[in-house]
């Protein structure tokens, strides 16, 4: 026993001394790391970089009015302000920048009367969250910090805003050889006052009075070279004639920022300042106004987080009759000084929410999914549409009482993304990680298109020439005789399942393909046309489905044979089939589907990975207890469309995307970012090339950006968030897509109120949309699908035809014309007319209601007049 002890202790010994060993490389090389780090960091001590010097721009020009002018209209910028008006010279109409008398605004205070005066708004931020607003009135151009440049088609005006004084490019140090250089380039006069201005120092050579130790820490390199130094009392007066004089010898900025680091007490100033150039031009009825990303400076601890276009252009005032759109729900109507101040302004994301920016809770979904606002007065308007920039605005609109005596709308764009991040369990402050810089070569692009009319239903009219002359071939008039309507089939959903007693998502059988193919050749057989069917949950396990890298048809649903005999029997009925699917998202996926999060998934500002949430209605937070979903990177959602596209392709059918026209995210990944303007512009294009490939396309919602490209759109949202501060909702989007695009509402069977879907449906010129499946409601027990409790199709098929029946013999005659205009009689009697003089009345009250031509409306019912 003593024996087997000693030799353990040998062995434990002896395994000891093998293990240093091992251990004496690796702590030499962290040792040699170590030593490296800590030169780097005395090094790096040594070689900071420069502080970011941020040129201040300056007006010296003199006064007077910068004029554009076209056949339509006259844009005129006051130099004094860089304020402007647009008169359209047809009707004499003026529209301000700014509103008159705003610096005399009894309502609002100091910092109000600056903003009605200025024409950006400017919100910067800090690592600590820290929000501070300029506005370029207070920091610009009270100042006249800013340059005004002109061209044959274009006014120019460089902003720097910012509580610093004006900068002048002069040397504040040159060396004698070179300022001999610029007297030989420069008149007598001229070189007598910069010698009047400028002191000569040399070291060998000092006055009686000059300190030769304070001399050389201020100037070192009056050790080598006889210099010339800006004296500290020179006037601004004469510090910009210096300014003409040495740029008339040829120098430059660069020049100035190394003859800066020559003066040792000069220190670049702590204050925030940026710059910010704004570019106007005219087209002929409208007014362009364009920012370019590329010309925005500011400094890095300083980042502008948000930015505010013109934001009172075409104010009203207390006493003018006129209302303000808002693009809520398909357009909603703000009247001029409707006295409720008591309810919350109005503010909306245009596209919805960027995925790509996490949240913690949601309270309210804010969306619009068109790009547009505008302002009438009288009997004149404008509508501003969001050309480029606008997937990072939100749309925001006030009435006059609140905070001044002006009713405005406009758009502000959120510029530097930020998110906020923990620091320690010890910290309890805000700390924010933001975008490292803005999008290269991007730009905000506002058009303001001036109408001739006071009447929303012009103002619509315009909006659909616009996109007319867009989309030009993409767009083109539909010959429709029938009500179009969209008929969703749900195929299968997951349902947690018991397996050897481990919990498994498996998917659970709705609708087969042979019970669909029924339900298909039945309503065919009822007399139903102008069909569209669109298969949701038919692969990848179901509704809710796993990533799109691979295609595999639920094999509960039927064998491929049966999905391409169903889409045959519609194909020969001249029905469009579209089958449904999700590139944007990965559900329940891993790597045994393809998906590699480490890759396939988009990241936040924070860099993290893009994990995703749904959220409670009741407590607003996250659903912990369901399972999140990541969102994919950019370029593998174009994979994903191009991979649905061609398996609908192979099966001779069109597509239909859960979300692609809805939702709308950034990728903030640090190898490959791909902002939300981009991303617009890829899924828009990679739509466009599916369209162009002859595959019909079916879209949820319908962004404006993908309209055009949409041979029906569904679940557009024919309503509003009931904004209490809204007057009344019209249908603008819809008289701007009408007989070009067909849309639905949401499915009739699953609205929260059949009538009133039905009801907007009918005002709005709207097709029927229902969702179906053959299983009854008790079948989704225990599942999260509660929303498809109202699809049972056996329930709910003779109600549909019923509504269908009537709906198509009043309506169907429609839907080949153009929505010409549209009013509201009375307050709950809304009419919708069309080119060939049909009128169509929609009776939202629960009492009969009589139209002006003496139409009886029964209570909560439609009635068509031809």
């Amino acid at each position: 026993m003593k024996k087997d002890k000693t030799v353990r202790k040998a062995e434990r010994k002896a395994a000891l001394k093998k293990m240093l060993k091992s251990l004496i490389a690796p702590g030499v090389f962290v040792l040699v790391v170590l030593a490296g780090i800590g030169i780097f960091a005395i090094l790096g001590r040594d070689t900071e970089e420069p502080e970011e010097i941020i040129k201040v721009n300056g007006y010296d020009g003199e006064e007077k009015a910068y004029i554009l002018e076209n056949d339509k209209l006259i844009f005129s910028l006051d130099s004094s302000t860089t304020q402007f008006t647009v008169t359209m010279k047809e009707t004499g109409q003026v529209w301000y920048s700014n509103p008159e008398g705003a610096s005399e605004d009894a309502l609002a205070m100091t910092i109000e009367k600056d903003k009605l005066q200025s024409t950006l708004l400017l919100t910067y931020s800090t690592i600590n969250g820290v929000d501070t607003l300029y506005s370029n009135y207070s920091y610009s151009m009270q100042n006249q910090i800013y340059q005004i440049e002109e061209s044959d088609d274009s006014i120019k005006v460089y902003y720097s805003i910012g509580d610093v004084e004006q900068e002048y490019v002069i040397p504040l140090v040159m060396e004698e050889e070179r300022m001999q250089a610029v007297f030989d380039k420069v008149d007598k006069s001229d070189m007598v006052m910069i010698t009047d201005y400028y002191k000569k120092y040399d070291i060998n050579n000092l006055g009686r009075n000059d300190d030769r130790e304070a001399l050389l820490a201020q100037y070192p390199i009056l050790e080598t070279n006889v210099i010339y130094t800006l004296r500290s009392t020179t006037k601004d007066n004469i510090k910009r004639r210096l300014e003409e004089i040495f740029s008339s010898a040829g120098y430059t900025y660069e020049e100035y920022l190394e003859d800066k680091e020559k003066d040792l007490s000069e220190s670049v100033s702590d204050n925030p300042v940026f710059n910010i150039s704004i570019i106007y031009r005219l087209d002929g009825d409208d007014l362009i106004v364009e920012i370019p990303y590329d010309e925005i400076q500011y400094r890095e601890e300083y980042p502008i987080y948000y930015l505010t276009v013109l934001p009172y252009f075409g104010a009203g005032g207390t006493q003018e009759d006129g209302f303000l759109l808002v693009p809520e729900g398909g357009g909603s109507v703000i009247r001029f000084n409707n006295g409720r101040v008591a309810q919350n302004s109005y503010y909306a994301n245009v596209y919805g929410w960027d995925m790509a920016q996490d949240r913690d809770a949601v309270v309210h979904e804010t969306r619009t999914y068109f790009n547009v606002f505008g302002v009438a007065k009288e009997d004149s308007s404008f509508l501003c549409i969001l050309e480029e920039g606008a997937p990072y605005a939100a749309i925001q609109a006030d009435i006059s009482g609140r905070n001044n005596s002006y009713n405005y709308v406009n758009a502000v764009y959120n510029l530097v993304h930020r998110e906020q991040y923990d620091v320690s369990d010890r910290y309890n402050g805000n700390m924010f990680v933001y975008e490292s810089g803005l999008p290269a070569g991007e730009s905000l692009v506002q058009r303001y298109c001036f109408v001739d009319s006071g009447d929303y239903s012009d103002m619509a009219a315009a909006y659909r020439d616009y996109l007319l002359n867009r989309y030009g071939d993409y767009l083109i008039a539909r010959q429709d005789s029938k009500v179009p309507v969209a008929v969703e089939i749900l195929g299968a959903v997951d349902k947690v399942k018991q397996i050897l007693g481990v919990p498994v998502q498996r998917p659970l059988e709705l609708t087969t393909f042979a019970e669909a193919q029924e339900m298909l050749e039945e309503m065919i057989g009822d007399g139903m046309t102008n069909l569209s069917v669109k298969l949701s949950g038919w692969m990848n396990g179901g509704v809710q489905q796993k990533i799109l890298k691979d295609v595999n048809l639920v094999n509960d649903l039927g064998s491929e044979r049966e999905l391409k005999e169903l889409i045959g029997v519609a194909e020969a009925n001249n029905i469009p089939f579209y089958l449904d699917g999700i590139t944007s998202y990965a559900y329940d996926s891993s790597i045994l589907n393809g998906f590699f999060v480490f890759t396939d998934a988009a990241r936040f500002v924070s860099k993290e990975r893009a994990e995703l949430s749904k959220y409670s209605t009741v407590i607003y937070g996250k659903q912990e207890e369901e399972d999140s979903y990541y969102l994919l990177t950019a370029g593998l959602i174009e994979d994903m469309i191009g991979n649905l596209a061609d398996t609908a392709a192979e099966y001779q059918a069109g597509i239909s995307f859960q979300e692609i026209g809805r939702d709308l995210s950034s990728d903030f990944s640090e190898d490959n970012p791909v902002s939300r303007q981009q991303a617009l512009e890829r899924q828009a294009a990679s739509i466009r090339a599916v369209h162009d490939e002859g595959i019909p396309i079916m879209m949820n919602m319908g962004n404006d950006y993908v309209a055009a490209y949409s041979e029906i759109i569904t679940n557009m949202d024919l309503g509003s968030s009931e904004y209490t501060i809204i007057d009344y909702q019209v249908p603008f989007y819809q008289m701007a897509l009408h007989g070009y695009v067909n849309y639905t509402g949401e499915a009739l069977n699953l609205a929260q109120d059949f009538t009133d879907e039905l009801l907007k449906s009918a005002e709005y010129g709207a097709g029927l949309m229902f969702t179906f499946m053959k299983e009854n409601a008790f079948t989704l027990q225990n599942t999260l699908y509660y929303e498809y409790f109202g699809a049972d199709y056996d329930a709910w098929y003779d109600r549909m035809l019923e509504t269908y029946t009537r709906y198509n013999e009043e309506l169907g005659h429609v839907f080949s014309q153009r929505m010409t205009a549209h009013e509201y009689e009375q307050a709950n009697l809304a009419c919708t007319m069309y080119e060939d003089g049909t009128r169509v009345y929609v009776n939202y009250s629960y009492s009969d209601m009589t139209a002006k031509d003496g139409t009886l409306v029964p209570a909560r019912d439609y009635a068509v007049v031809r």
